[in-house]
Parts: C-alpha cells; structure tokens; sequence
C-alpha cells in the first residue's frame, strides 16, 4: 500500500524562503522533500526527546536578557577544565548516538 500525498500550504518569512531554496538547489533536492524530512524530524524529536533539550530555531529575549548576552558575547570567559577536556578528546569518542548514526 502507497502512502498518499496531500498538499499543505504554509506562510513563511522571505529568508526562510530564501533558504529553502538554496538548500533545495544545493543539495539537488524538491523543497517537498525537504519540508517533508525537517517536519517529520522536529516531530521525532518531539516525541522522544524532553521539551526542555529542545532549542526553538528563535529565541525572544527581553531587554535585560538580551544586554545580558550581548555582554558575553562582548568579553566572553575562558573555557572551563571540563569543557577543554571535552574538546581534547577524539570527535564523538564519549558521545554513543555519533558513533551509531555518523560513523565516527
């Protein structure tokens, strides 16, 4: 049995229509397909992983929050030891999903 296709209709900003396109032109792939693949993965991540590890694509910061980042982007602080522990070791060798989905 096929699964049957239907069209949906959606408004988008300018520049996530621009970068639909460039991705659809690089990647030689039909902008259905790749709205197809981006809806059914944010939808998988939704069902299995926590909302709280799901970062939305925007964030909106009110004026202190965002002074606040602008701050430490402006003079950001040195890498803790754990982070640089975590840089220094092999790509994905203490990260278990890298190895099983990318190989490494």
């Amino acid at each position: 049995m096929t699964a049957k296709n239907v069209q949906l209709s959606a408004v988008v900003s300018e520049e996530t229509r621009a970068m639909l396109d460039a991705a659809s032109e690089a990647g030689g792939l039909k902008k259905g397909h790749l709205i197809e693949e981006a809806v059914l993965h944010y939808l998988h991540a939704l069902r299995e992983l926590p909302v709280d590890v799901i970062i939305p694509p925007r964030l909106v910061l009110d004026d202190a929050a965002s002074h606040l980042v602008a701050d430490r982007l402006a003079a950001p602080t040195e890498p803790t030891w754990a982070m640089r522990e975590l840089m220094a070791g092999e790509a994905g060798d203490d990260v278990p999903w890298m190895t099983s989905r990318f190989g490494a």
